[in-house]
């Protein structure tokens, strides 16, 4: 639809007694209901966080500093700021009737909110399975030296980290050194315990936190997938842009929420 098309039609959004249109008014509403949901998972995530600062019942005080990776982390946060960006000049051309444009940003915003949901769902399962070092002996073949005098086999000894445990070792051995065999393995150091929501007070409080996050990202991706598609429908009005703007102000609203959590959770732990 052409941009005079869109000037052209005439309707108009129902204004309350404040002079701001219903459906947004109704949106600031449940934007402030959220704003208190979300307020209380971050003060009960900080609160707890203060009163048991051991935060694992199992492996004793937890090194979150060990367990986030705050680059990782970091990134994602960039990306979600950047579709926060992508989201205002999608707003922008629909109100100035550019369809084409608006896709090509709406696309832009899912595309940057997908990667966000990816790291987090990579974070997660880092943080399920915790980090440890691991102590390994390995019997090395023998080899052909340049004088045809064959080595004989001999053992060596190292440390591995950042793996879970022995099958994930021997994924590793498989990879770099397939002709090596594992005599011996055993943990040595626990660098971050795993993480969940049942051995974890802290674990509890960060996955219902940074998840119910991550569920308003991915509603968000699917209603601007949703509008990405209806706007080849040939529908699309003037009044289509009031509607665009709200999911603007819901996706503002997601991005803002992390940066809060970002800040609160993320480096508090490293101040």
């Amino acid at each position: 639809m052409s941009s005079s098309a869109l000037i052209a039609d005439d309707h108009h959004e129902h204004e309350t007694n404040t002079g701001i249109e219903n459906k947004k008014l109704i949106m600031w509403l449940f934007l402030a209901s959220d704003c208190m949901f979300f307020g209380t998972l971050i003060s009960t995530h900080l609160i707890y966080r203060k009163l048991y600062p051991e935060g694992h019942f199992e492996a004793g005080v937890v090194a979150i500093t060990n367990t986030f990776d705050i680059e990782l982390t970091s990134f994602s946060t960039f990306i979600l700021l950047m579709s926060s960006f992508l989201m205002a000049l999608a707003v922008s051309a629909m109100h100035k009737g550019q369809i084409r444009s608006f896709r090509n940003n709406v696309l832009g915003v899912i595309f940057f909110g997908l990667i966000f949901l990816g790291g987090q769902v990579y974070e997660f399962q880092h943080f399920f399975h915790g980090k440890a070092a691991y102590e390994y002996t390995v019997t090395v073949p023998g080899t052909t030296g340049a004088d045809g005098i064959v080595a004989e086999p001999k053992e060596l000894k190292g440390e591995l980290e950042d793996v879970a445990d022995k099958t994930e070792a021997q994924h590793y051995f498989e990879e770099k050194h397939p002709d090596w065999t594992i005599v011996e393995f055993k943990q040595s150091q626990v660098i971050a315990p795993p993480m969940s929501l049942q051995n974890s007070l802290f674990g509890s409080t960060f996955f219902v936190l940074t998840g119910t996050h991550g569920c308003h990202v991915a509603i968000g991706i699917l209603w601007l997938l949703s509008m990405y598609f209806f706007s080849f429908s040939g529908r699309m009005s003037h009044g289509s842009a009031m509607d665009v703007e709200i999911a603007g102000l819901y996706w503002h609203f997601v991005d803002i929420v992390w940066i809060v959590i970002f800040t609160a959770v993320y480096l508090v732990e490293y101040i």
